[in-house]
């Protein structure tokens, strides 16, 4: 148990709850009805992801700093700084939206696909970890990743593979989306303290795995992976893209001004 330990739960909460939040904000807006009910429930899973890893990691930080904090203080109470989480899940309208509230049904999918594939990998390898509750966190969330990860990469292939339009817009949204990945593999000191310890796999040790499974969806769905870009961002430090603020606000909103309110 460290600092490193705790801070790198948080990164796991932090991305499926904002993933959670972006993907439920096609409730009643879907392109389809089945569709709005088949995010509704990803948004669902990821959202219990994330209440799991927070619990845990009030676990861990009571231990470690002797200080008690319940789920809702991680994720209505912390500033845009502290969350940690992968930049890519932020966006909510991608290079095709006409305005800032457009939603982009194609930056969804793509990103959820990018994501899951990457996750499938790290859960199944989270099993093994020396922290038992996060084996058994792990060992949950792969199931529903694997569900994640077929829905996405399904309509992935028929956006790619479908319309004239539909392709211009997969193809967007991935040329849009694919400099953020490059920050799944970029190890830094917490990422090696936890693989140091047994707690956790380096990400970097699935990029190829993660590659492959991205090579092959995308040739199926006759679309091309954008070039490789120098720049990594930097979410997993606290630095956020302009969209962060707006989602916090409107996620943390109701929770800040009536806090301490219960049903």
């Amino acid at each position: 148990m460290s600092q490193e330990h705790l801070a790198y739960v948080l990164r796991l909460a932090d991305n499926v709850l904002i993933l959670g939040q972006r993907n439920v904000e096609w409730c009643s807006h879907g392109p389809a009805l089945e569709e709005d009910i088949a995010l509704a429930n990803i948004s669902l899973d990821l959202i219990g992801q994330a209440r799991l890893l927070y619990t845990h990691a009030a676990t861990l930080e009571a231990a470690l700093n002797g200080v008690k904090k319940t789920e809702d203080d991680y994720a209505y109470f912390r500033t845009e700084r502290e969350f940690v989480n992968y930049m890519i899940v932020e966006p909510h309208f991608g290079p095709l939206a006409g305005t800032r509230a457009a939603r982009d049904y194609a930056v969804t999918i793509v990103r959820n696909f990018l994501y899951s594939a990457l996750m499938a990998e790290v859960w199944a390898a989270l099993q093994a970890s020396s922290d038992a509750s996060l084996a058994a966190i792990a060992a949950k969330s792969t199931k529903e990743t694997s569900y994640h990860l077929h829905h996405a990469r399904d309509w992935l292939v028929r956006f790619g593979d479908g319309t004239e339009e539909s392709h211009r817009r997969a193809q967007a949204a991935l040329d849009y989306l694919m400099p953020y990945t490059r920050e799944f593999f970029a190890t830094d000191a917490i990422e090696q303290a936890v693989a140091d310890a047994g707690i956790a796999p380096l990400a970097s040790e699935f990029e190829a795995a993660w590659r492959e499974q991205v090579a092959s969806a995308l040739a199926q769905a006759t679309l091309e992976a954008p070039a490789d870009v120098k720049h990594i961002t930097s979410g997993k430090h606290g630095e956020h893209s302009e969209h962060m603020g707006y989602l916090l606000a409107e996620m943390q909103g109701l929770a800040r001004q009536h806090p301490g309110a219960s049903w």
